[in-house]
């Protein structure tokens, strides 16, 4: 029997000359779905030590109103970006966004925690179809080459304006209540859903069947991966080697192997494994979960630092992560000029070392120590990181995949970055989980040290790992050069 036609099959390519105002008002649509899931994120984040108090949650239960996003959107991105090859981006795109929306209402209502981590769960579902449906939209849209990372240059711009204004509007709007930073995404979504549904432009018609959807692989690798942070963040409470963590441990490794097996036998799978030979594509996903999963970890660490134990308000702590924002915003639109320099291991390479030294210089944190010297470098050279990074990596990921696969290979790559953060934040919760509460103000918290010193060796694994592929693709070029002749 042979598939039905998809409804993506002949997308409309852009070339580096016909952008026009149709172009952006497009670029404005899918970017500012980005922009949003930034910008939830990042004033979440803000207010956590605000929902703390008000809920009675210690860090360990804090971490779910971050993780049950996170995993929610690690667990359905797969899902989403096949739904996009699959399906109608279009219809994909705008359904997420507005589920997205109304979730955000209704969880500003909420005081239950299990049901407030419950709809943050949604929300993130949402956005992880939300997120590869509008990439693919954008690879498909944009032809490779210097159109697309001029596109991928603008949709870095929108991420990292949502994460430094999600900042900022997260302190503003914490000093009115902690509801205020879940029920503002609503609106913002719901005008998105408006406007995209009279500038995404219809490709074609459609006709599918549920069975083209690997509901199957979706369901186990979402709980895969629920079970392996659940196991992680309730470690230090019931003991690394009892049966309450190993059990759970086991059934995620368990579920991760079912997971394997239904994408090899699937016919139109989440996965196509055999995408993953290529190193290129998996050099993108590894760096991308190092790169998100230390941030996700860092900001969390120095959120709960400086509010509950240096005493800093939400808006003091949001204007000292600003900054960061602000060098992305910066040099975001530089990088498709950078990238068409250099190759894109090259460009990671320069983001990864801003990391390195960004993570290395907070060590030397104190509690008496002046912004300017503890946190403000740090915050300038994560700027510097994520502005090399982001776009280097998202062009890494979708260079020479086919259009009818590009969903997959930005879904593989969002996946990645949100696996990333949920389980290196899980292990850090972990790690401050294990060593006390902090009991007066004007101190470390216990266990950030050791903390801060796992994010730096993620960081210089990935840095070490892009060396080397950086080394590995000069030696062919190198090999290719004649010798001269002397005679």
């Amino acid at each position: 029997m042979s598939s039905p036609p998809t409804f993506n099959a002949q997308p409309t390519v852009v070339s580096d000359r016909d952008w026009g105002p149709a172009v952006w008002a497009l670029l404005v649509v899918v970017c500012g779905a980005l922009f949003l899931d930034a910008l939830d994120l990042s004033m979440v984040g803000v207010a956590l030590p605000s929902i703390g108090a008000s809920l009675h949650l210690a860090a360990g239960s804090l971490q779910w109103v971050v993780s049950g996003y996170v995993l929610g959107y690690a667990g359905f991105l797969l899902l989403g970006g096949r739904a996009s090859d699959i399906f109608s981006r279009r219809t994909v795109f705008l359904a997420a966004v507005a589920v997205f929306g109304l979730a955000s209402v209704i969880a500003a209502l909420l005081s239950n925690e299990a049901a407030l981590v419950a709809l943050r769960f949604v929300k993130g579902a949402a956005a992880g179809f939300t997120v590869p449906a509008g990439l693919s939209i954008l690879t498909t849209t944009f032809a490779e080459g210097p159109a697309r990372n001029r596109a991928l240059g603008v949709y870095t711009l929108c991420g990292a304006s949502g994460f430094s204004l999600g900042l900022v509007f997260g302190g503003l709007l914490t000093e009115l209540g902690w509801r205020a930073t879940f029920l503002v995404p609503g609106p913002v979504a719901l005008g998105l859903v408006a406007a995209g549904y009279r500038l995404i432009p219809r490709v074609g018609r459609q006709r599918v069947r549920l069975t083209d959807l690997d509901l199957g692989g979706a369901f186990t690798a979402t709980f895969s991966l629920l079970l392996l942070v659940y196991s992680v963040v309730e470690a230090p409470r019931r003991g690394w080697v009892s049966a309450a963590t190993l059990g759970p441990l086991g059934a995620s490794a368990a579920l991760m192997a079912a997971f394997v097996l239904i994408e090899r036998h699937h016919h139109r799978p989440l996965v196509r494994l055999g995408i993953l030979r290529s190193a290129s594509l998996v050099h993108a996903n590894a760096c991308g979960a190092a790169m998100y999963g230390s941030y996700a970890a860092f900001q969390f660490l120095v959120t709960i630092y400086v509010q509950d134990s240096l005493g800093w308000s939400p808006l003091e702590m949001a204007l000292a992560f600003l900054p960061a924002g602000i060098v992305v915003v910066l040099g975001a639109p530089r990088t498709g000029a950078l990238l068409q320099r250099f190759p894109s291991p090259v460009v990671v390479l320069m983001g990864f070392t801003a990391f390195a030294a960004a993570y290395t210089w907070f060590l030397r944190a104190r509690p008496s120590m002046p912004y300017a010297e503890f946190l403000l470098p740090t915050m300038l050279l994560l700027g510097v990181g994520f502005g090399f990074s982001f776009a280097a990596l998202n062009a890494q990921a979708t260079s020479g995949v086919g259009n009818d696969e590009q969903g997959l290979a930005s879904g593989l790559l969002n996946t990645s970055l949100q696996v990333g953060g949920a389980v290196v934040l899980a292990v850090v919760t972990a790690i401050i989980s294990g060593a006390g509460a902090v009991e007066a103000h004007d101190r470390l918290l216990p266990g950030m040290t050791t903390a801060i010193w796992v994010v730096v060796g993620i960081n210089a694994a990935a840095l070490v790992a892009t060396a080397g592929r950086v080394a590995r693709q000069r030696r062919p070029i190198t090999a290719a050069v004649p010798a001269p002749c002397l005679d």
